[in-house]
């Protein structure tokens, strides 16, 4: 069966009206602000992307000149179409003029940064079939088929990515969303693999325990210094404010608060010091996952549902950070009490009686008696309060990064911008640094929380009122710099807890054979 015809001058008609869908403004060019005004107005699938409208908006602008005309319009999708109807001929193997689901599941398979077997089993391959062919689609419930027409129609404005459309498409609805979601105390959580199955989500979990017993001894350092008032900050000329006091003093013997805190955790306990509270972590880390994807999930559907539109795919950006959000407060809100009693079994003194698992139930039995449920999720509103921000800066960090880097990468390599494709471990990397300038600037919140947490407790004895009383009487005995104690071995453990979770990940997945 041949594909379906058309004249030139009913090409050129369809052409017109398609551009004239896009010059909102009527004048007879666009630029990239009218092209993102028009998408946004429009049912189109990556009208909520800004890194995908730039690239589609370049592609367009055949000579660089800033604005689109109809001429060069009529330039990009000649080509396009060209390329579209090339690529429909490959996967239609049939030759009956349809792409059965069949046949586009088993082009999907083998993009190989795709890592599932087979997408047509998968709720994530049909949500992507709902999400690119359902408006032109809407009486069809299963889509056992697609026509030329509505492939044409969904391709004809994606930008490129690896020479393929569909590439770009099935990339920006799946693999966009980063496997790796970093926390303000740079713990990593591999949450988004819950949605390739249960195995994957084991997998993910696994690598989170690994990496955080990895890390531990960073962590523990952050609480020991956080919780100490009679040590300099570790950011701010601590070895000058020793040589202040201390005029007479030799600089050699001046040993640094990291050291310091290590050598004195050392000599309390051994190796075991470092690692106190560390199973505490590693508990939380399966239903903290469960929970911040559960909730991501059901923010996303809420929010769908306020701005009227069908699927959470189509949800304004904004939206969707507030979702992201919403998930995090979720998650932080129901391990929160294992937070709390982590962080008081770290401040207990570490040549008691008790150790292990009797120190945790006897932290536990003591929290009960002192003040109830309520002691447990002490400092709970300072917690949630730098989520938001952090979310933020994360985001915001990350999209710059990867702009400059795509821009950098196209001049270097001579390749338009759609086409510069990056590396997973180069995403991870600017991940893990957008994370640091987010970790940095909301780590005060994240002291003064944990200092309610830990207050009255052998490490930390002083106790507080609330949020602006830790923050009066901080600022009052260690000064500004004391409320970044401990951020340099909290930000040391980024790099390595991202290295170590994806490592660990790539690893099982290949031994779990769910490559």
């Amino acid at each position: 069966m041949a594909l379906p015809e058309e004249t030139i001058e009913e090409r050129d008609l369809r052409i017109q009206k398609l551009f004239d869908t896009l010059d909102i403004d009527d004048t007879g060019k666009v630029n990239c602000e009218q092209l993102t005004r028009a998408l946004q107005k429009s049912s189109h699938p990556l009208k909520n992307s800004p890194e995908a409208i730039e690239q589609l908006f370049r592609s367009l602008d055949c000579n660089n000149d800033t604005v689109v005309d109809f001429g060069d319009f009529k330039k990009y999708v000649l080509t396009a179409e060209s390329q579209i109807r090339q690529g429909f001929l490959k996967l239609d193997r049939d030759h009956d003029g349809k792409i059965r689901t069949s046949e586009l599941s088993s082009y999907l398979s083998t993009l190989a940064e795709v890592n599932e077997p087979r997408p047509e089993q998968s709720s994530t391959f049909k949500n992507f079939l709902h999400w690119a062919f359902s408006s032109k689609r809407k009486e069809a419930e299963n889509y056992p088929y697609i026509t030329y027409d509505q492939w044409r129609d969904f391709l004809l404005l994606m930008p490129r990515k690896k020479g393929s459309r569909l590439h770009t498409a099935y990339s920006y609805f799946y693999l966009f969303n980063e496997d790796v979601d970093l926390s303000s105390e740079g713990d990593v959580t591999l949450i988004n693999d819950f949605i390739r199955g249960f195995g994957f989500f084991i997998a993910g979990g696994v690598s989170g325990v690994i990496s955080r017993t990895c890390t531990a001894p960073f962590d523990r350092i952050k609480v020991f210094l956080i919780a100490r008032t009679d040590l300099s900050s570790t950011l701010l000329n601590s070895r000058d404010k020793v040589l202040k006091n201390n005029p007479a003093i030799d600089r050699a013997k001046i040993k640094s608060p990291l050291i310091k805190a290590a050598t004195s955790l050392y000599r309390q306990g051994g190796l075991r010091a470092f690692y106190v509270g560390n199973g505490l972590n590693v508990m939380k880390v399966f239903p903290e996952s469960a929970i911040k994807f559960g909730s991501f999930e059901f923010a996303k559907r809420m929010m769908a549902q306020l701005e009227g539109v069908k699927s959470t795919s189509d949800i304004s950006k904004f939206s969707t950070y507030v979702a992201g959000g919403l998930g995090g407060v979720m998650a932080q809100f129901s391990v929160y009490p294992v937070d709390t009693l982590k962080y008081r079994v770290q401040c207990a003194p570490l040549n008691a009686h008790k150790q292990g698992s009797r120190l945790m139930v006897e932290t536990a039995k003591q929290m009960y008696r002192e003040g109830g449920l309520k002691l447990f999720y002490r400092g709970v509103t300072v917690g949630v309060m730098g989520i938001f921000p952090y979310a933020a800066l994360d985001l915001g960090t990350f999209s710059a990064l990867k702009k400059w880097y795509i821009t950098r990468q196209s001049q270097i390599s001579g390749l338009p911008e759609d086409q510069v494709t990056m590396s997973n471990m180069f995403v991870l990397l600017m991940g893990a640094f957008s994370g640091t300038v987010g970790a940095t600037v909301v780590y005060p919140i994240n002291l003064l929380r944990t200092r309610l947490q830990a207050q009255g407790t052998f490490a930390h004895p002083h106790t507080y009122n609330g949020f602006s009383d830790v923050f009066l009487k901080t600022v009052a005995r260690e000064g500004y710099p004391g409320l970044f104690k401990g951020l340099v071995p909290n930000l040391a453990k980024v790099c390595p807890a991202v290295s170590i979770s994806y490592l660990c990940y790539e690893n099982l997945k290949r031994g779990m054979n769910l490559e």
